[in-house]
């Protein structure tokens, strides 16, 4: 027998010799025409063009099933840093207000009020420090534009120009990723 009769279903191999039917003997036809040989390796890929486009409507839904976990796994940050910001700019008023209360109240009432109100505004600063901004309010350093907001110049002839020389308003967070700069007043160069 040969290697290609070997690989052939027993269906459509011949007979062995020994069972070869007598002329008398004729057998029955076959319902189904023997493949050629090139046509038997692609009958089974073949499939009907239901499963094709069922198969391609699948393949596109895992492809747009794993677009999606990428985009969501892109965004997520995005969205919870954005949210973070928008919680501690909402409480920026509340800091501001405190720190004129305490402004006020210094004078006219030294007792426990005044305490109460720095317990509070120290909380708040707390807040927005583990909120990721945490306060800065340094003097004496240079004008850094990301960092600082220019309110006024000054004369100080004993700073070199463009130093810090007084905070208005503090500012909160970190360069690049701040909630808002620090107001100051910097030194004029001196002519």
């Amino acid at each position: 027998m040969s290697d290609h009769e070997q690989t052939r279903p027993a269906e459509d191999r011949p007979p062995p010799e020994s069972e070869q039917t007598s002329p008398e003997r004729t057998p029955a036809p076959r319902t189904t025409p023997r493949p050629e040989a090139g046509e038997q390796e692609a009958a089974p890929a073949r499939r009907s063009p239901e499963v094709e486009e069922l198969e391609d409507r699948w393949r596109r839904a895992l492809a747009d099933l794993d677009n999606l976990r990428k985009r969501y796994a892109r965004e997520l940050p995005r969205e919870r840093e954005a949210e973070r910001a928008k919680v501690a700019a909402a409480f920026l008023p509340v800091v501001d207000n405190l720190e004129l209360a305490l402004t006020h109240a210094g004078a006219d009432d030294p007792g426990a009020i005044v305490g109460g109100v720095r317990a509070v505004r120290d909380q708040a600063v707390e807040v927005l420090r583990n909120l990721g901004y945490p306060r800065y309010e340094e003097t004496g350093v240079p004008f850094h534009p990301e960092q600082h907001e220019v309110m006024s110049v000054v004369d100080e002839p004993d700073t070199a120009p463009g130093t810090v020389v007084q905070v208005l308003r503090p500012g909160y967070g970190e360069p690049g990723h701040q909630l808002r700069p620090a107001a100051v007043a910097v030194s004029r160069k001196q002519e």
